[in-house]
């Protein structure tokens, strides 16, 4: 089922997308968090953040996995995921770091530290609540537009246009990584509850394929129609084409 929620301005994105997580957490403190990176949330984090110091929100007794993280960066690079997830939400709260999970892009055998992440999720438990944004492409985590999608956390090469996407946050399109490690589809749907979260009007299209066009691995985004329970929370203009 979907529940889209349109928003006509980026404070109340913020709002909306930190009171899903909020009230997640103040119904079960002890809920396991699915996060993302990218521009879109970053002022969900920052909202959550100003909850947190208000007293109206706690992770302590939380965890998270991220959905993916860029092959070669080291965990303190400025445009690695754990640096950013660091620096716009963990830094700033009572989350405990042991109790946050970002894929290993340093590892030294990159299949094995993609296994290795599988195990921990499937170890953890259901994850309770799954961030997502919308590559312009369709690809959600780093799961790209392919004649067959993997299930698990695995290596994937990366689509130029995504690289190119990626580039405003390097010097150049040559400092994007071309490998990344990611969440698998399967992994992504087993999650109790998706907040799928896209701002712009340049999502617009892809907004409506994935969310009314048919199911085809070559937009996976199209699969999150199968799952029962997603919140698709969206400004005026990324939301333009639909109902």
């Amino acid at each position: 089922m979907l529940n889209i929620i349109k928003v006509s301005n980026d404070q109340q994105f913020n709002e909306v997308g930190a009171g899903i997580i909020a009230g997640l957490l103040q119904s079960n403190p002890r809920a396991i968090l699915g996060l993302a990176t990218g521009s879109t949330p970053v002022g969900v984090y920052s909202h959550l953040i100003e909850l947190y110091k208000q007293g109206l929100v706690s992770f302590a007794k939380a965890q998270s996995f991220n959905l993916d993280e860029y092959i070669g960066l080291a965990a303190d690079h400025p445009e690695s995921y754990r640096r950013f997830m660091n620096e716009k939400l963990f830094n700033h709260v009572d989350i405990d770091l042991m109790n946050t999970h970002v894929p290993d892009g340093t590892a030294a055998d990159p299949e094995k530290a993609a296994q290795e992440y599988t195990r921990m999720l499937e170890d953890a438990g259901q994850v309770d609540l799954q961030l997502l944004g919308i590559g312009h492409n369709g690809h959600i985590g780093f799961n790209e537009p392919a004649d067959e999608l993997q299930a698990n956390t695995h290596v994937v090469e990366l689509k130029k246009d995504t690289r190119a996407a990626n580039a405003r946050f390097f010097n150049s399109i040559d400092e994007v990584p071309t490998h990344a490690m990611t969440m698998g589809i399967a992994s992504i749907l087993k999650s109790r509850q998706i907040l799928l979260m896209a701002r712009g009007a340049s999502k617009a299209d892809i907004l409506a394929r994935a969310l009314t066009g048919p199911l085809t691995t070559q937009c996976p985004a199209t699969l999150l129609q199968t799952h029962p329970n997603v919140v698709v929370l969206v400004d005026e203009a990324a939301g333009g084409r639909l109902s």
